[in-house]
C-alpha cells in the first residue's frame, strides 16, 4: 500500500508512554512502516524531544490556539514524526500533575489545541488517510471543512474528553456532532464523523454497542455498526521475546521452557528475598486504576497463605489505589511484594518470565497487552471475561487441547478467585502446565496480521469517503 497516512496519537512508545495506547500505537506504526506504508506520526510536543534533520512548519490556526508550529524530523526508528509545539502543551506528564495524580486542569484546552494542529497538518499535507486515536485528537474533524478519509481507533471508551459546552462555539464545522447533553464530547464527534471506526479487539467491538459496555455512547456506535470493526492489538515481539530478552539471566523458548522458567523464577524470588520452592508466584504488571480490578487483587491477599502462593506486583497510578496495594503488602509481608514508585520495564519482563500465573482481573479491557506479553513468556494468564481478554485467552479447563490460560466464569471477585484456584491446580501438574505454556508461547502475537487488517480498513475508508 502506498497510501500516505497521517497518524495522530497522544502517546507512542518510547516518545511518551502512560499506558496501552503508547505500546499499541508504537507497535502498529512500526509494523506499517515495515509493510512500506508511508506513515507520518503527529504528537503533542510534551518535552522538546530532539529530532534528526529537523525542520519547522508554522501552522495556520485560530487565534485562541496560536501561535503554533510543527517540528518535523526522525527519531529512533520512526522515519517521519511531527511534534505540535504550542506554549502550554509541554508538560512532564501528558495528562496528570505528577505530585497529585490529578489531571491537568487545562487538558481540554491542551488537546483541543492538539486537535487544531492535527487539522492544520491534514490541510497542509493532504494525506490519503487521517488516522485518529482516542479522544485526544478526535476534535480535529470539527476543524476540517472537508476531512480526508478518516479512521478513528477507540482504544478505550472510558475516556471521552468531555468538556464545557462553550467549546462547541469554537468548533467551526459540524459542532452538533460533538454536542452531548450539556457539554462537548470530542470522542463522540469523531464517532459520528469518521469514515471507519476500529475497536481494539473483536469482542470489544461487540461490547461497546450495548448499554453495559458503551459508556453512554452505545446508541451512536450501534448506528455506525456497519463501519465498526474489531481488530486485536499486537505486541512488539522484538521486545517481548524471552529468546532474546536482555533482562533475563537465561534466555529460553518453547523447547526449553522448563529450564528457562525455573531460572527466571529463582531469579525473581532472589530479587524479592523470597524462598518459595513450594509456592506459586502470582505476577501482576498493571496500571493501578479502577478499570484494572485492583480491589480483586487486594481481596485475594488473605487467601494467599492457604493457596501457598506469593503475589509480586509492579504498578503505579491513582494515589488511593497505590495506598491500598502498599497496605496489602504491609499486612502480608511474607506473601506480597509490591513496587509502586515507578514503571520499571526490565522488572516487568522479569515478572512475566518468573511468575507461574499472571493475574489480570480487569473490569473492562478493550484489548489488553499484558496477557499476551505473559503468554509470550510462558506464563498462564488468569483473566476476567471481558473485551480482548476473551479474544486472546482460551480457558484451559473448557478447552483441554487448545487452552492457554484461565478465564473467570463471571466478572466478579468470586468468579476470579475460582479461576485463580483452577490455575493453581494446573501449575502443580507439571506435564499439563508445560503443554499450556508451550501452546501460548507458540502463538504469533506480533503486529504483522493486525497491521494488514488496518491497511484493509484504510482502503475501505477511502472508498466510503468518495461516497460522501
Amino acid at each position: 500500500m502506498n497510501r500516505r497516512v497521517l497518524f495522530a496519537t497522544a502517546e507512542l512508545t518510547p516518545l511518551a508512554r502512560v499506558g496501552g495506547l503508547a505500546e499499541a500505537a508504537g507497535g502498529l506504526v512500526r509494523s506499517l512502516q515495515a509493510q512500506s506504508v508511508p506513515i507520518t506520526v503527529v504528537m503533542p510536543d510534551y518535552t522538546g524531544l530532539e529530532l534528526t534533520e529537523e525542520r519547522s512548519i508554522d501552522l495556520e490556526v485560530p487565534a485562541w490556539a496560536g501561535p503554533m508550529r510543527a517540528r518535523r524530523g526522525a527519531i529512533n526508528d520512526l522515519a517521519d514524526v511531527i511534534l505540535i509545539d504550542r506554549p502550554g502543551i509541554a508538560r512532564p506528564h501528558p495528562y496528570v500533575e505528577p505530585s497529585t495524580g490529578n489531571g491537568w486542569p487545562d487538558n481540554d484546552w491542551r488537546f483541543m489545541c492538539f486537535s487544531v494542529g492535527v487539522a492544520a497538518l491534514a490541510e497542509l499535507l493532504k494525506p490519503d488517510v487521517l488516522h485518529l486515536n482516542d479522544w485526544h485528537s478526535a476534535a480535529a474533524l470539527g476543524f476540517l471543512a472537508t476531512p480526508p478519509p478518516t479512521v478513528l481507533t477507540i482504544h478505550t471508551l472510558g475516556y471521552q474528553g468531555m468538556c464545557d459546552a462553550e467549546w462547541l462555539n469554537r468548533i467551526p464545522h459540524r459542532p452538533w456532532h460533538f454536542a452531548w447533553y450539556d457539554g462537548c464530547n470530542p470522542l463522540l464527534g469523531a464517532i459520528r464523523s469518521a469514515d471507519k471506526i476500529i475497536a481494539v479487539s473483536p469482542n470489544y467491538a461487540t461490547e461497546i454497542i450495548e448499554p453495559e459496555g458503551g459508556m453512554g455512547l452505545h446508541d451512536d456506535l450501534k448506528r455506525r455498526q456497519d463501519d465498526l470493526v474489531g481488530i486485536r492489538n499486537g505486541i512488539d515481539t522484538s521486545i517481548w521475546n524471552p529468546l532474546t530478552d536482555p533482562s533475563l539471566e537465561l534466555n529460553y523458548g518453547p523447547g526449553d521452557i522448563e529450564v528457562g522458567k525455573r531460572q527466571a523464577r529463582q531469579a525473581l524470588c532472589a530479587e524479592f528475598g523470597a524462598e518459595l520452592e513450594n509456592d506459586v508466584i502470582l505476577g501482576v504488571v498493571s496500571r493501578l486504576v479502577d478499570q484494572k480490578g485492583v480491589d480483586f487483587m487486594t481481596g485475594l491477599a488473605p487467601f494467599l497463605a492457604g493457596m501457598k502462593a506469593k503475589l509480586i506486583l509492579l504498578g503505579s497510578g491513582q494515589s488511593e489505589l497505590v495506598e491500598s496495594v502498599e497496605e496489602m503488602a504491609a499486612n502480608h509481608p511474607d506473601r506480597v511484594s509490591v513496587v509502586t514508585d515507578r514503571y520499571d520495564e526490565p522488572l516487568a519482563h522479569r515478572i512475566f518470565a518468573g511468575s507461574d500465573l499472571f493475574l489480570m482481573p480487569s473490569r473492562f479491557e478493550p484489548c489488553g497487552l499484558a496477557q499476551m506479553q505473559a503468554m509470550a513468556y510462558g506464563t498462564s494468564p488468569v483473566v476476567t471475561p471481558v473485551g480482548g481478554l476473551v479474544d486472546t485467552v482460551t480457558d484451559a479447563d473448557k478447552h483441554r487441547s487448545t487452552g492457554t490460560g484461565f478465564v473467570a466464569e463471571t466478572n466478579d471477585f468470586a468468579g476470579f478467585v475460582d479461576a485463580v484456584h483452577r490455575g493453581l491446580r494446573t501449575t502443580r501438574v507439571a506435564a499439563r502446565r508445560r503443554l499450556i505454556q508451550q501452546r501460548a508461547m507458540e502463538i504469533d502475537w506480533s503486529w504483522e496480521a493486525p497491521a494488514k487488517r488496518h491497511i484493509e480498513v484504510y482502503e475501505k475508508a477511502i472508498q466510503s469517503s468518495s461516497k460522501r
